[in-house]
């Protein structure tokens, strides 16, 4: 069985037990590379994740969300073979227009119940 370029540079890049960090790019779109392991770089002006433990997980917080007035949730599955959600409020959505990184939790996965800290800069 071939291993894909991905699975190999998260099995060299990620700890035993997925401790390390994952980037995932999100934003409005184009303008983005790939980094070599599936994950978008984002371009200039545009949002990044930091997903903790991430294993295949990715972000994508629409530039229109900045301006949402309410809270606002996002599926996080990516590559992986389960999903997480993560929220954030109106208040963190408004510091990340400002320019600030705001880090929440994500829901817990029922296999296990891990979960997964996301920064997320824009």
């Amino acid at each position: 069985m071939a291993i894909t370029r991905k699975a190999f540079l998260v099995q060299l890049l990620l700890p035993a037990g997925g401790t390390g960090w994952g980037l995932a790019g999100c934003g409005g779109g184009g303008g983005s590379d790939d980094d070599g392991g599936g994950n978008p770089v984002p371009s200039s002006g545009q949002c990044s994740a930091a997903i903790a433990g991430n294993h295949g997980h990715v972000l994508v917080v629409p530039r229109a969300d900045l301006d949402s007035t309410t809270d606002r949730s996002y599926d996080i599955q990516g590559s992986a073979v389960h999903t997480h959600m993560v929220t954030f409020t109106a208040a963190q959505l408004a510091l990340l227009k400002a320019g600030q990184s705001v880090a929440a939790t994500s829901t817990p996965f029922s296999g296990d119940g891990h979960t997964h800290m996301v920064t997320e800069s824009c």
